[in-house]
């Protein structure tokens, strides 16, 4: 750090009290003290404005106005000091008992250091105003900060030039320089996101520092280090002003449009393509700030604004032409603009828009890195959750997943619906420890070895296991809840097994709400524990209700707090609807959704809602057939009999032309009996199951072929088919349309 000495330079609201002796820092009487001794580098600081030294406007200046001439200690050991003595040396306008001359007194009753209405109450024993709250020191009209202080003539104390009543004051102190720019580098960098980061940026110079701003960014932005390719194209972002009502004298810098009455977006042009070489690539190759009035930022402003953009810019140094440069490169450009009402900048505002044009393009790198950062989340979190959920026979779904929070997407919620043989559908839902991109990729590790486990058609308890060893071989930490249900709609139950997941909630046509008894189990991810899988009855319009604990559980309440709030609400919401009719699945999500307070989004939320519609008794046909050579013509004949008695006999030769071929596949190799099930629900199932776990495969028949054009019919003319291996051999499936 610097070692050179700086003295404390008083604030603007400093001022000496009537009949109050000079004070050091602390309040204390002044003393006399040694001759000051003035540092070598005083003269590299900044000089402070002085009244006595403005110039003045048109205007003419009274007599009591005018400063009494300084001592010479006072030029030399308090030079650029507003109010400030030097020792044994009287103050301007006052006696050397420190009264105030009458003179002073009876023309100027406001003093320029003075806080507006400090005058009112002042007295002899008047306390010293304290010092404003840091922040923007120069306020708009209305508002309590420091406006511009008129004398009798109308003109501006500091400056001596005619202000408009409501316009900001200009800062004319490096103390109120620094506290605006603290201000203002706070606010850019409250921004997370790009949006945020550039309204910052506008809202905290308009109108303080400048009457109006326009932003260009480079299009597209370059994320971290990647390496830009073709020309630099920048894209007008946003631009703020004044708003419309403040400009009374019409003076304002002239845009090249009718503006909004709070924006500039009619100004300039919407996109800029800058040439290499041109005028305006050399100033943002220069990186520093440069008034408009130079000669190259004068020949840049054409380009950036458009052919009849500098005529919207004031003559003068009035504007202010900012690159914005990131860590690498140059990303963008801010626009600073004052109008002819208002004073013009001075050569420190150049100091002041290099703060705010690194902050603002540092925060701008950052936003874009972090954009990039949430949108790989982002994608990476969809990927690993099922885009569409399945369309299977006898059961609706519908399903909600919501991350714990904007800047966290990524989590190790999960849930699925994977079609099983005969019409059956597993359902899952899961939870990894943890909120990050490593829990992610655990989920849809586990998602997919689930999903492979089903295709198997294990019993429940068994995918659990798997997932139990599979998670342990991932590593010694990686822990997870998981609960695995599989609805058959014929016989309208449902297998479940838990791994230390929040039991399931099942909501019954009548409208109670029931908290199923499933043993809860260890986690995934423990080892060495057995899981245990109950059957339990599933009536047709009921709804069951798979979550994750981030449903019912958050700082705020427990979890079986939780659960009964979640089974009071299914209640209430199925009350809506009347005890004969459910309440529509995508609805209940949302309602459910609902019961969540401010505090109790602590982590992902995974919901997964089924209603099961099951299929009737009288919609089923099952058969045995014993693996003879008669067994395709008998499946002929029973196949036949079903559609007669479903009024279905339009698909009569269709349906036994395919079931024949597929059953004589099957009794070819099949040692066991072969089973022939129809179903009918919006379409005509036909099932083939057999003890063979070899699956057919779709091949085209030579001409001299004998067999090989079974499944090549079934493709043709089926709607949809398919084959899946059970444990105890295979099913074999297609469906047709019906109009019944």
């Amino acid at each position: 750090m610097d070692s050179t000495r700086v003295t404390e330079q008083p604030t603007s609201f400093e001022r000496l009290q009537p009949g109050v002796a000079p004070a050091d820092g602390r309040g204390a009487p002044a003393r006399a003290p040694e001759p000051a001794r003035v540092p070598d580098t005083a003269a590299a600081l900044p000089a402070q404005g002085r009244s006595g030294g403005e110039p003045t406007g048109p205007g003419p200046a009274t007599p009591a106005s005018d400063p009494a001439p300084a001592a010479p200690a006072a030029a030399s050991g308090a030079e650029g000091v507003p109010g400030a003595t030097a020792p044994g040396a009287t103050a301007p306008g006052t006696t050397a008992a420190g009264a105030p001359s009458s003179g002073t007194a009876a023309a100027d009753p406001v003093s320029e250091h003075s806080q507006p209405g400090a005058e009112a109450s002042a007295g002899p024993d008047a306390p010293r105003p304290r010092p404003v709250p840091e922040g923007i020191p120069v306020q708009p009209a209305g508002s309590p900060g420091r406006t511009a202080v008129q004398g009798p003539d109308g003109l501006e104390r500091r400056t001596g030039q005619v202000t408009a009543p409501g316009k900001p004051t200009p800062m004319r102190r490096d103390g109120d320089r620094l506290r605006f720019v603290g201000a203002a580098t706070r606010r850019i960098a409250r921004g997370i996101d790009l949006d945020e980061i550039v309204m910052g940026l506008c809202r905290a110079t308009v109108p303080t520092f400048s009457d109006a701003i326009l932003v260009y960014l480079r299009d597209p932005l370059p994320v971290g280090d990647e390496r830009p390719t073709g020309p630099l194209v920048l894209r007008l972002r946003r631009s703020d002003r004044i708003p419309a009502e403040r400009d009374t004298e019409g003076a304002g810098f002239a845009p090249l449009a009718q503006p909004e009455p709070s924006e500039l977006d009619s100004v300039g042009e919407e996109l800029c393509t800058v040439r290499p070489g041109s005028a305006l690539a050399e100033v943002l190759r220069g990186v520093r700030p440069v008034f408009t009035d130079a000669p190259a930022a004068r020949a840049a402003l054409p380009e950036l604004l458009g052919p009849d953009g500098e005529s919207a810019v004031p003559d003068g140094q009035r504007a202010i032409l900012a690159p914005l440069r990131g860590r690498r490169r140059v990303i963008g450009a801010a626009l600073f603009l004052r109008g002819p009402e208002r004073i013009p900048f001075e050569p420190d505002d150049l100091l002041v828009a290099a703060q705010l044009a690194t902050h603002s393009a540092l925060g701008i790198d950052k936003a874009v890195l972090y954009g990039r950062e949430a949108y790989i989340a982002d994608e990476l979190q969809r990927t690993m959750l099922p885009e569409h959920l399945p369309r299977c026979t006898g059961v609706r779904l519908a399903s909600r997943y919501l991350p714990a929070a904007e800047t966290a997407r990524v989590g190790g919620d999960w849930y699925d619906a994977i079609p099983l043989p005969g019409s059956r559908v597993a359902l899952v839902v899961g939870d990894v420890m943890g909120h990050s991109m490593t829990s992610a990729a655990i989920m849809g590790q586990l998602r997919t070895t689930a999903q492979t486990l089903a295709g198997l058609d294990l019993p429940p308890q068994e995918v659990l296991h798997h997932l139990d060893e599979q998670a342990q071989r991932l590593g010694v930490d990686r822990m997870a809840t998981c609960l695995y249900a599989v609805y058959d709609p014929v016989s309208h139950r449902i297998t479940i097994a838990n791994a230390g997941h929040p039991p399931p909630v099942l909501l019954h046509l009548g409208g109670r709400a029931e908290v199923l008894r499933v043993p809860a189990g260890a986690p995934i991810g423990v080892g060495g524990v057995d899981f245990e899988a109950v059957e339990l009855d599933a009536p047709a319009g009921a709804t069951l209700l798979l979550y994750t604990d981030g449903l019912v559980e958050s700082r705020l309440r427990d979890v079986w707090t939780g659960i009964d709030q979640l089974r009071d609400k299914l209640a209430a919401t199925a009350q809506l609807t009347g005890p004969d009719h459910p309440p529509p699945l995508e609805a209940l999500c949302d309602e459910v959704l609902d019961m969540l307070g401010p505090g109790d989004r602590d982590d992902d939320i995974a919901l997964l809602a089924a209603r099961f519609d099951g299929i009737a008794p009288s919609d089923v046909a099952y058969w045995f057939l014993e693996p003879e050579d008669a067994a395709p013509g008998r499946a002929r004949r029973l196949a036949r009999r079903a559609l007669s008695r479903w009024g279905m006999e339009e698909l009569s030769d269709s349906v036994e032309l395919l079931v024949s071929e597929v059953v004589t596949n099957a009794v070819r190799y099949a040692t066991r009996p072969v089973t022939l099930r129809l179903l009918r629900t919006d379409v005509l199932r036909c099932e083939v199951g057999d003890d063979v776990p070899q699956l057919p495969r779709l091949r085209q028949a030579r001409a001299t072929d004998e067999g090989g054009r079974g499944l090549y019919l079934v493709n043709r003319m089926a709607r949809r088919w398919g084959a899946t291996r059970l444990s105890t051999g295979k099913v074999v499936w297609f469906e047709l349309n019906h109009t019944g």
